[in-house]
Formats: structure tokens, sequence, C-alpha cells
């Protein structure tokens, strides 16, 4: 038996992570129907395409009558007149078509264009409620590829004309009871091998629309494997992975590939089968005349139905592939709109534990796990009055940025109650929670913008306010000194800024949103001793009156500190102030030990390399 190595083990892992559930269990009319409430606001367009393809059908169905009777009619009554009438009956008949043909394709892609557009305002609303925990589990290209190329993929329909199947079936229609009218005996003959059409499309359907779910899947892998080695290019150089990861890419890539040649073959296999059934059932009047009289006008008619009857097949076996491939994208799109977690929903068929309003933060009893068999804070309790500042410090994965999350209620507490102002975080709506916090993260990230409108956070920024709160923060001449000053422009991720320069711009968001409580995390992480420095006094005035909590490694930053919450393992081990904890000689004074003997032993270094950087004395004189 072959064991599997340490890596292909890590592929396989990796590769279940980026698979997905190809198939939403969403009947094709349920899909359809779904696309219906974004299609009715746009009905006008909708109406206007169905009444010129049901015109543009009856006019196509005139053309060979219109045929019929003018090489009948001419070649009884010897009048060539009646050819040239023909004609032009024939030629206004097609212009007013082609008119129509206009219309309705005008009216149809700008049903779909605003109807698409709509869907994905909806989807990416809808991703906007999710919880954090459903992004935790998500490659953001899977996501990506939900609002671009699977709606696109249904935009297709309407690009390609789906509503004229309406058009195609009445032509249908039209012509096979045109045909029997005409001449039944050799309509029957060119209808006989019609079953083969049906027993095709029944044979590539299943199959087809298993070919586009893999070509949809194969794209959002190839999204994420993309968004992934674009975002990590520095770390892929440092290490020189640029082949492997092209191997990794080429292998997605081959997949890709491969779904959409099975794809290409059976639209292939329909369109040949449709041909060839064309080709014989023509043949099949040919031989049926040596054996039955008609008309030359009858021939004529009947052999312009007959390709009448095979061009709306043609195109509607074409459309039906089509169809499969919009079918696909929305299996994928309406999936993931049936996803029932939501975002911090109010709660209000419970009892909600309120408790005492004294306390500005309260955990009462607090466990919870990111895994439901695993948690990572167990039974914490902890309490913060309006204005006090609760600092939280332990080793890394103690749960410290676990508890911040809580309070903003991005993830729900398995047990215990979390309140804000004596009200239970579940009772309150998410709005209305989390405009009493601003949060200075670890990790930050700039959107693309202006600097004004990043530290406005969303909002209309005014620019006289952003200018006071960098002042006061004692940073405008550090950031307003670019050559664009608050209009300055954020490249993607804030890469033209440096990462204390993001970290600045986060606080000055804090400032700005002026709530009342503030979250701290690892906030001055980023930030160099001078930097910090001046900071201290803005942060001083800031947090005056406010209740914080503050996430910290570095333990010089919390001396102040109302409290000081020590965590292990998650679970809440001492707290006190900072002179009281280092008293009891427990973990908080071995880290602080740790930290500042190694913080001691850097200074020399900082000291010789700061000489270094300084400019050279100038020689004394001779």
């Amino acid at each position: 038996m072959r064991v599997p190595t340490p890596v292909a083990k890590s592929q396989k892992t990796m590769d279940a992570y980026h698979q997905e559930a190809l198939d939403s269990g969403l009947k094709d009319r349920t899909l359809l129907a779904q696309l219906w409430p974004f299609m009715k606001p746009h009905g006008v367009w909708l109406w206007l395409g169905i009444v010129s393809i049901t015109l543009g059908a009856g006019l196509s169905l005139l053309r060979p009558l219109i045929m019929l009777h003018a090489i009948d009619g001419s070649l009884k009554t010897h009048d060539p007149d009646l050819i040239f009438w023909g004609g032009m009956q024939f030629a206004t008949v097609a212009l007013c078509e082609q008119l129509l043909q206009f219309a309705q394709t005008y009216a149809v892609q700008v049903l779909g264009a605003r109807s698409m557009a709509d869907l994905r305002v909806s989807v990416f609303a809808f991703l906007c409620r999710l919880p954090l925990g459903f992004f935790d589990r998500q490659p953001v290209g899977r996501l990506v590829t939900r609002v671009t190329n699977d709606v696109d993929s249904i935009q297709e329909l309407f690009n390609s004309g789906a509503l004229n199947a309406v058009g195609d079936l009445l032509r249908l229609f039209g012509v096979v009871a045109i045909m029997l009218s005409l001449d039944a005996s050799l309509s029957l003959v060119a209808f006989a091998a019609m079953p083969v059409i049906g027993l095709l499309m029944v044979w590539v359907r299943r199959r087809a629309r298993d070919a586009f779910r893999s070509i949809r899947g194969e794209t959002a892998r190839m999204n994420s494997n993309m968004n992934e080695q674009v975002n990590g290019v520095a770390l892929i150089q440092a290490f020189g992975q640029e082949r492997n990861k092209a191997i990794e890419f080429d292998g997605i890539n081959s997949s890709y590939r491969d779904s959409n040649i099975r794809s290409i073959k059976y639209d292939a296999i329909q369109d040949a089968a449709i041909d060839a059934v064309g080709s014989v059932s023509l043949a099949s009047i040919i031989v049926a005349l040596g054996y039955h009289g008609a008309s030359f006008g009858t021939v004529v008619a009947l052999t312009a139905y007959l390709a009448q009857f095979f061009e709306p097949i043609s195109q509607l076996a074409q459309r039906y592939t089509l169809l499969q491939s919009a079918l696909s994208g929305a299996e994928r799109v309406f999936g993931l709109l049936q996803v029932p977690d939501r975002d911090a929903p109010e709660r209000t068929s419970i009892a909600i534990a309120d408790g005492s309003r004294e306390w500005a933060l309260e955990f009462d009893h607090v466990s919870f796990g990111y895994k439901p068999d695993y948690d990572v804070l167990h039974d914490v309790s902890l309490e913060a009055l309006p204005g006090e500042s609760i600092a939280l410090v332990g080793p890394t994965g103690s749960g410290k940025t676990t508890i911040t999350a809580l309070l903003l209620r991005l993830y729900e507490a398995r047990q215990g109650t979390v309140r804000v102002h004596g009200r239970d975080v579940t009772g309150l709506g998410r709005d209305e929670l989390r405009r009493q916090f601003a949060v200075v993260p670890q990790d930050v990230y700039l959107f693309s913008g202006t600097l004004a409108q990043n530290v406005a956070a969303g909002e209309a920024p005014d620019l006289a306010r952003v200018e006071q709160v960098l002042r006061q923060m004692d940073i405008y001449e550090l950031l307003g000194r670019r050559p664009g000053g608050l209009e300055t422009v954020v490249r993607n991720g804030g890469s033209n800024f440096s990462s204390g320069e993001r970290q600045l711009i986060a606080f000055a968001r804090a400032l700005y949103r002026n709530a009342r409580i503030l979250i701290l995390d690892e906030a001055t992480a980023s930030i160099d001793s001078q930097t910090e420095g001046r900071m201290q006094r803005a942060l001083e005035e800031l947090l005056r009156g406010r209740t914080s909590i503050i996430v910290a490694h570095r333990l010089s930053t919390i001396r102040k500190a109302s409290r000081i919450v020590v965590l292990q393992k998650g679970r809440v081990v001492e707290r006190g102030t900072h002179d009281e904890l280092l008293q009891q000689n427990g973990l908080y004074a071995a880290l602080h030990e740790l930290q500042f003997s190694r913080e001691g032993s850097a200074a020399p270094l900082d000291e010789a390399s700061q000489r270094a950087a300084a400019p050279p004395a100038p020689p004394a004189p001779a």
C-alpha cells in the first residue's frame, strides 16, 4: 500500500479547501424564478422584447408564403409583375423583420444589463450582511467570482438573445402547422428524423451542465489562486518559489482548460447532429418527390420552411448550451444567497439577559470557540466602568483579540453574556451596537480613495475636521506634507504608505469617529519610539472620559491602564494594576521581566545605529 507523502497530504488538504459543492440542489425552474425579482423592475424592456420577438416570428413565417404565391401565380398566369410585386413584398417583410430584430436585441440586452447590475448589488449587500466566520471559511477569489464571473454567465444569456427562444418556439409551431397545411405527406417525411434531436438533447443536457459547473468551479479556484499569489508576491520572490507557484497555477489552469474542452465537445456534437438531421430531412423530401407530386412553388416553400424549421432548432440548441452555462452560474449565485447566517442579527424572540448599567462593558462567564468542539475562551468574566481603560495581556493565542471581536459581535458567544452599558449585545441592532465603538486593529487596511476618505472611514469626509484630528495627533506635518495633502490618493491596500503611517491613519480614524468606547489592538506595534512618544499626548486626550480596551504585547504602553487583565490559554489568571501585578510575581511579572530584559539589551544597539546614521562631525580647524 502506497503511503502518501507529506507534500501529497498538504496538496490534498488545499485541494479540498478550494473545492466546493458544484450542485446546489436547486431545480432549473426555481433558478429561473429567482431571476424574476431582478427583472420585474425593468418590465417595460421585457415586454418590448417579447412583443418585438412575437411580431418578428410572425413576419418570418410570411416570407415562404409570399414566395409560393409569387412563383405559382406567375407560372400559371405568365405575368412577370407577380414576381416583381412578390419580391417587393418579400423585401418589405424582411426590412420590418430587421427593425424588429434591432428593437428586441436592444430591449433584451438592456433588460439583462440592468437586471444583472441589480443582482450584483444584491449579492454584494448580502455578503456585507454575512458573519465574519463565513469569510474565515471562504477563499477570497471564490467570493469575487460570485459577483463577477458567475453573474456575467447569467448576463450572457440575455446578451445572446435568450428571449429569442420564445420566437424560436413560435416559429417552430408555425412552421409545422403551415407545412402540414401545404402538404402533409411531404411534411411528415421531413419530420421523421425529429425524435433523434429530442434524444440528443436529453443526452447532452446533463453532461453539458456538469461541464459548465466544473468551469465555474475552476474559475473560482483560479481567481482564488491568483489573489493569493498577487498578494503574496513579495514572499514568493523572497523565498524563490516562483517556479513552484507557476507549477501550481499550471495545474489549476489545466483543469480549467479540460473543463472547457468537455463543454466544447458536447456543443460540437449537438451542432453537428442537428445539421446532419436537417440534411437527412431535406434529402427525404427530394426522394419523396419521386413518388409524390407537388407544385414548384410548394416545393420552394417547403424547402424554405424546412430551413426555417432547423434554424430555430439550431439556435435553440445553442441557447440551451448557454442556458446550461447560465444556470450553473445561477446555481452558485443563488446558492450563496441561501446561506442562512447573518451578521449580528437582533434577537427579540428570546429572553435578553440585560444587567446593571453601572458597567460600560461586561463579560459574564463567557465561553467561545471558533470550532464547535474547541473553545478558545473559558468562563471569562471582566468588567469596565465608564471611562476606565482595561488592558488585555497574555501570550500569543490567549484570546485577547477574540474578546474584542465578541464585544463587536463579530462572533457569537457560545455561553455566557456580553453586555455594553448594561444591555445584552444580542438584543442590540448591529449598527446601534457598533456605533458605540472605534477600533484600531493590529492589521490596518486602507481602501482605495483619498487620505481624507480613509480617515473618515466611509463617511463623507469633513476636511476641516480631518485636519483637526491630524493636528491633534501631531501628525499633520507627517501625512499632510505629501504633494496631494489630504487629497493624496491611497493606492491598493495603502501600499504607498509605510506600515507606521498606516497605523497612524488608523488612530486618526478612531479620533474622527469620536465613539464612546475604544478598542486598541496592538495599536502601537508599527510605530517607532519617537512617533509613539508624540502620539502619547493625543492618546491621553482621546482616552479621557472614554472607556477603552487595550490589547498590548508592549507592556510599556499599558502602565497607566485602570486595570490589567492577564489571560493564559483563554482563561483570566490575573487582574489588577501594573504595580499590583508586579507585586504578585505571577505571569504578568514574568512577562514584564522578560520583555524589559530584551529591550534593555537592544538599547545599546539602537544607540549605536543612531550614532552610525548621524552625519560625520566637521573636521577640527588646523
